[in-house]
């Protein structure tokens, strides 16, 4: 097959060391001809990595969309509020689409992108990453065999390391919904994506409750002061002290955080970071709003329930799940890379380990670039494992959830979607 070529729009963590690193270890399967992001650093440091000429380097997505098209293929992961106009224009101009979740924090901008795919024919991927992870494939596999016969309902956690809700969720990006997007749809969106996947039919109904329980000034321990470098006397009891958190964690994840908080990943760099930008803040003097728990049940056109919790007190990552069948049941872990599969027959269960690394999402970051690269190659003739409408179906369910939360009432979702669309 033949190796494709593609532009990035937004030159950060996920999308040069997430997405854009594939074509560093596949230079057969893709090559990257443009890039265009506002910060000069993140710009030249893609630059460098792979290759392209600085006519081609752009300090905005509407420089390099405005003139004559470039590459096979976009791969758009700037904020959530910039999702929509770079994806339309992309669309127009003629590229395939590989977008960063979630589409846009605004339903009605979900399901037009989705209309535009279509109407352009165009490859629009949007990274669930969570369907090309060996876990989530492997438990699809044992529900379609029907091993556990037919699925009833599903209990599915979300587990949000503390740490990690701290780090985007309090101090970062995604921390407010009014200049991102709530937490449902920013974190979850990849779960009430996985949730329709592995119920196999349309969501009816939706119900949730949650709220913003602890990272907020009122607990805030006494004399705490704005940032965590300016004294503060709980410094040795906190859980959250930044220097702790991104000067000396040193797992798989710590790199990641540190080129996140500073271009400069040094621990001087890091440290300076700290004392002027947003990770070096106090959790409990931050502008976030998003919640810290929610839980969120749905109800499927095939009488498929399901409780899903997101909580961001946990020590551990990664997701778990329980999937009862009517002849067995599935217990299983991502973050121990463990299904366990009993059956109410013989009274067995059946244990698989998979050889995994948690790192990219357990190999969905890369998993859908593979099939991404597939999929514009055969020019969007191939069916993937998803697409833009079963992606916008899964935003939507998010978005009811959401405000189900927040009016504290049942949501129909054929109702829900109908109102939408009169909107349009």
């Amino acid at each position: 097959m033949r190796k494709i070529t593609a532009a990035l729009i937004g030159a950060g963590q996920r999308g040069m060391d997430a997405y854009a690193s594939y074509a560093l270890k596949n230079p057969g399967d893709i090559q990257f001809v443009a890039v265009a992001d506002m910060n000069s650093e993140r710009r030249e440091r893609f630059q460098q990595a792979h290759d392209v000429s600085d006519e081609h380097c752009y300090s905005s997505w509407e420089q390099l969309l405005d003139g004559p098209k470039l590459a096979d293929a976009i791969l758009i992961c700037t904020q959530d509020k910039l999702h929509y106009k770079p994806a339309i224009k992309a669309l127009e101009k003629g590229y395939h689409v590989l977008l960063e979740k979630p589409m846009s924090p605004n339903p009605l901008e979900c399901i037009v992108m989705g209309d535009y795919a279509e109407k352009y024919k165009r490859v629009f991927s949007i990274c669930h990453v969570l369907r090309y992870t060996d876990f989530f494939v492997t438990i699809k596999k044992l529900l379609t065999e029907g091993r556990i016969g037919r699925l009833v309902s599903i209990q599915h956690t979300e587990n949000v390391e503390f740490g990690h809700q701290a780090h985007s969720f309090v101090r970062g990006n995604w921390n407010n919904s009014e200049t991102s997007s709530p937490m449902i749809l920013a974190k979850s969106c990849h779960d009430m994506d996985i949730l329709l996947w592995l119920a196999d039919a349309d969501c009816t109904k939706v119900s949730s409750f949650g709220s913003l329980t602890h990272f907020r000034k009122e607990s805030a321990p006494e004399g705490a002061p704005q940032r965590c470098l300016d004294g503060c006397p709980v410094q040795d009891e906190c859980s959250y002290y930044a220097p702790k958190a991104y000067l000396e964690r040193n797992d798989w994840v710590a790199p990641i955080l540190r080129s996140v908080v500073s271009d400069d990943t040094s621990d001087e760099g890091v440290l300076q970071a700290l004392k002027e930008g947003p990770y070096g803040r106090c959790v409990y003097h931050c502008d976030n709003n998003v919640v810290d728990h929610q839980v969120v049940n749905l109800e499927f056109a095939n009488e498929v329930t399901v409780a899903f919790t997101m909580c961001a007190f946990t020590s551990e990552g990664g997701r778990s799940l329980k999937l009862m069948g009517t002849r067995g049941q599935i217990r299983a872990d991502m973050e121990k890379n463990v299904i366990e599969l009993t059956s109410f027959i013989t009274g067995k269960t059946e244990t698989i380990h998979l050889d995994v690394a948690l790192e990219g999402h357990g190999g969905g970051d890369y998993g859908i670039m593979r099939e991404f690269i597939r999929l514009v190659q055969s020019d969007g003739e191939e069916k993937g494992l998803t697409g833009a409408r079963i992606s916008v179906q899964s935003h939507l369910i998010a978005f009811a959830a959401e405000k189900s939360r927040l009016e504290s009432r049942v949501i129909a979702m054929p109702d829900y979607i109908s109102e939408l669309k009169r909107e349009l």
